[in-house]
């Protein structure tokens, strides 16, 4: 009896940073700690530099680290890159603040939206979840393999979601291969 007691005490023990190990995710080099809001754990990614700035130059950083909960659709620095030349730039003056304010709130959605969310969704939909940005926009969710999901923006784009459930104290991030558009 004693024998297996210690048995069950060392296993809780070897376990438990294991636990802890699953609920922190690695994104663009670093670690995303679930006890952060979205803007303390963004801030940290090296895969998110020009989002960070955006935020920034937008004015929504309180915004993300306000209550939430919010789910971010977040593009990685070669989604930005690869809009046309000049665009971020463009979008970084102080006079475009409110198109930047549009383009950023578009991958924002009210809600905590995990891949098990998305997933149900989808499939209630017939294939296809419809949810409703902080913009004011549409996107489209659909399924593109067992366990791969796209994103389609108003304009035709298609992002896939590349990294998963990166979960926030106020909300959850879903990493992006692309700049999202609104209409």
């Amino acid at each position: 009896m004693r024998t297996t007691s210690r048995l069950l005490i060392v296993a809780s023990l070897i376990a438990s940073p294991l636990v802890l190990a699953e609920s922190t995710v690695m994104v663009g080099g670093q670690a995303m700690y679930p006890t952060k809001d979205i803007v303390d754990n963004a801030v940290n990614s090296a895969d998110h530099t020009t989002l960070v700035a955006a935020v920034k130059a937008a004015g929504l950083v309180d915004t993300l680290k306000g209550p939430g909960p919010f789910t971010v659709f977040a593009p990685v620095n070669s989604a930005f890159a690869a809009l046309p030349a000049g665009t971020v730039d463009t979008l970084l003056k102080p006079e475009n603040k409110g198109t930047l304010t549009k383009v950023l709130t578009y991958h924002v959605v009210a809600g905590r939206y995990d891949m098990r969310t998305l997933e149900a969704a989808i499939k209630k939909g017939g294939g296809t979840a419809e949810l409703k940005t902080v913009a004011g926009g549409k996107l489209w969710f659909m399924q593109n393999g067992p366990h791969n999901i796209v994103v389609k923006d108003e304009k035709g784009g298609v992002a896939n979601i590349t990294t998963y459930d990166v979960y926030q104290k106020n909300g959850v991030i879903d990493v992006i291969d692309k700049v999202l558009l609104p209409m």
